[in-house]
């Protein structure tokens, strides 16, 4: 009887699975020997294992095995499971379809600004906090470029033009121009030169313990 080829490869998730894992376990040794500003030379010195073989680790290269694990837990004087944490952490994603953001008002918000929040993800191994909003301005919108807050703020222009401040700096913003700025300076649209004006507002702060 002749044998049907399979079109799945049925090894395939678990290997991706094993090499996620991989990554997952280098990203944890790279991030703990920089914290403690160890070099790869010293490690190598400490643990005994070749820089060859560190970098290979550090990069996802290739799996470790227990031994190697404990030996490097050791050394980091750190606990072994915690090289496995980033693996098991959640990932979350926030789908948003086209009009079902959630309007709402934000602290200082003046007349006629449409806030929609797009999403909100909060992180508990990063510390930071990200929301995303679509910013609409109408012709009857009023003008406040005194708006302050913590963290950073991404904006992408989608549609009309407006003048931004920020401190002592006006930008033009037209569509397809993005400005990264520190939200702890005074900010906003200063003038609105083309409505109706549509943008993208990014904004990531420390989230509170």
């Amino acid at each position: 009887m002749a044998k049907i080829p399979l079109s799945q490869d049925p090894h395939r998730a678990s290997e991706v699975r094993e090499k996620v894992l991989e990554v997952a376990i280098g990203r944890v040794v790279r991030a703990q020997r920089r914290k403690q500003n160890i070099t790869v030379a010293d490690l190598s010195e400490t643990t005994g294992l070749s820089i060859g073989m560190l970098s290979k680790i550090e990069n996802g290269n290739t799996s470790p095995s227990l031994t190697t694990l404990q030996t490097l837990a050791n050394a980091l004087s750190v606990p072994i499971t915690s090289f496995f944490r980033g693996f098991e952490e959640v990932r979350t994603a926030v789908h948003t379809k086209a009009g079902e953001g959630v309007e709402l008002e934000r602290e200082g918000t003046r007349a006629n600004h449409q806030y929609n929040l797009l999403g909100h993800i909060g992180s508990n191994t990063s510390g930071v906090i990200v929301e995303p909003y679509m910013i609409t301005l109408s012709e009857k919108s009023d003008v406040f470029p005194a708006f302050q807050h913590g963290g950073i703020e991404t904006i992408y222009m989608l549609e009309g033009e407006i003048d931004y401040l920020h401190g002592d700096t006006v930008y033009p913003l037209k569509p397809g121009d993005t400005l990264f700025f520190d939200a702890d300076a005074p900010h906003g649209p200063k003038v609105l030169v083309k409505l109706p004006a549509r943008f993208l507002s990014i904004i990531s702060y420390p989230q509170s313990t």
